[in-house]
């Protein structure tokens, strides 16, 4: 690459991830990508064509999150996740305690199965109209939603977005995932819990009078589509479990999914295409693709083969080494520049590696995804599921500081990121 092209890449690459982080008026993240990578190919960092190539060979990422979108708009459309909200209100039998727990075990199940955005996006706003009603301090419930988002995210590969951008390009099967990220996730989300009863105990006391607890049947809007609706979640969820284990593009589950919720919704007369069409966010498609190509422009600048050497150096011939430096050196990145970016610089970075030992390369990538996924529980602008959770707040009249959220997050974010890399580091040693 000649000189001056390499250094119009490298500017390129700051100019982006600035305004994508900043802001500035009239520049959307989306818009900020998409300008990075239109300069990419202008300046001959990255060919025409070989932009084209990087494009279409992520085709599974983008059919992904137009899949999981669908699913989530029609499902909250059909009141499914006011419904799963009542529930948790009235099992909770009027303890504070009690509902707290429930909160992070709905949580959980979202996550799981519709990502950690789902999470933030839909039961935000759920849980707040809820506790507010109950007269209950809405701060501790809200940062629950926040946070077991994205601890939660690491559960399937489906639970976060970032995995399948991983994923996309290092395939794992089900049964690989789960040796290397099942016990962090558990100890992830046990320490979050945890952590969170004891913080907030003195606003988790109080019983709640059982008149306020509202009834599940009035979540639902139309007893049909609902009941349609919750078989074919459950279907999309078995197929996420079958795919996953067969090592199949997982974005025709979710694309599969969205489009019998929408088939329902359209004999049933419950969606409005118009309506569905705002719930669905399309610059995250243009970010997305920006984003692909500034970082094949780095790559092709020599820049994420060179961060792959300083990662492999750090993990030298130790599979702890290599599980705590992918997990915290991608959350300190995530809580720099986001961890889509993030997710796209690493997974380029380490796709350069040769050399290394099976268990120091499987160390890397499973604590990568780790970092990227529980890295962003430290500051506000970690990941998309957080921003959209300030956002939500924002609207309700609610202010959290950045300062609050670091300093939940900079106690209990470490302890899962290292409980998390020595569980890797113990299934690489193994296996």
């Amino acid at each position: 690459m000649p000189t001056i092209t390499f250094v119009l890449s490298i500017i390129i690459f700051v100019l982006t991830l600035a305004l994508v982080m900043l802001r500035p008026p009239h520049i959307d993240e989306a818009q900020a990508a998409a300008l990075g990578g239109l300069l990419m190919v202008l300046c001959g960092a990255v060919r025409p064509l070989e932009a084209v190539q990087v494009l279409a060979a992520s085709w599974n990422v983008f059919l992904f999150f137009l899949g999981l979108m669908t699913l989530s708009a029609l499902a909250e459309e059909a009141g499914f996740f006011d419904w799963i909200a009542a529930h948790a209100v009235k099992a909770s039998g009027g303890n504070t305690r009690r509902l707290f727990i429930n909160v992070f075990a709905i949580g959980i199940l979202i996550s799981t199965f519709l990502s950690n955005d789902a999470t933030a996006l839909v039961l935000t706003p759920i849980v707040f109209t809820l506790v507010t009603q109950l007269g209950l301090k809405p701060l501790p419930f809200m940062f629950a939603c926040t946070f077991i988002a994205d601890t939660a995210s690491l559960t399937l590969p489906v639970s976060n977005p970032v995995n399948i951008l991983m994923l996309d390009l290092f395939p794992q099967n089900l049964g690989q995932y789960v040796r290397y990220l099942l016990a962090p996730s558990v100890l992830a989300i046990a320490i979050n819990v945890g952590f969170f009863l004891w913080l907030f105990r003195r606003d988790l006391v109080g019983i709640n009078g059982p008149g306020a607890i509202a009834s599940p049947e009035r979540a639902i809007r139309h007893r049909p589509f609902f009941r349609y609706v919750l078989g074919v979640l459950a279907v999309v969820a078995a197929s996420y479990v079958l795919f996953s284990a067969r090592g199949w593009p997982l974005s025709f589950v979710a694309l599969g999914g969205g489009a019998a919720l929408l088939a329902g919704g359209i004999a049933w007369r419950q969606t409005d295409l118009r309506r569905l069409g705002h719930e669905i966010s399309w610059p995250l498609f243009p970010f997305i693709a920006g984003m692909l190509i500034v970082v094949q422009g780095v790559q092709n600048a020599g820049l994420t083969a060179r961060l792959g050497q300083l990662l492999l150096g750090l993990a030298g011939t130790s599979a702890l080494q290599a599980a705590l430096a992918g997990a915290f050196g991608s959350a300190l990145t995530c809580n720099l520049i986001n961890n889509v970016p993030t997710m796209m610089l690493m997974r380029s970075a380490l796709h350069s590696l040769a050399g290394a030992s099976a268990p120091v390369q499987h160390a890397l990538i499973y604590s990568t995804i780790l970092g990227s996924d529980l890295g962003p529980n430290i500051t506000i602008i970690g990941s998309l599921a957080t921003m959209l959770w300030l956002l939500i707040l924002q609207r309700k009249g609610l202010k959290v500081s950045p300062l609050q959220y670091f300093k939940i997050g900079i106690v209990v974010t470490p302890l899962m990121l290292a409980a998390g890399a020595f569980a890797i580091w113990l299934s690489a040693s193994v296996h």
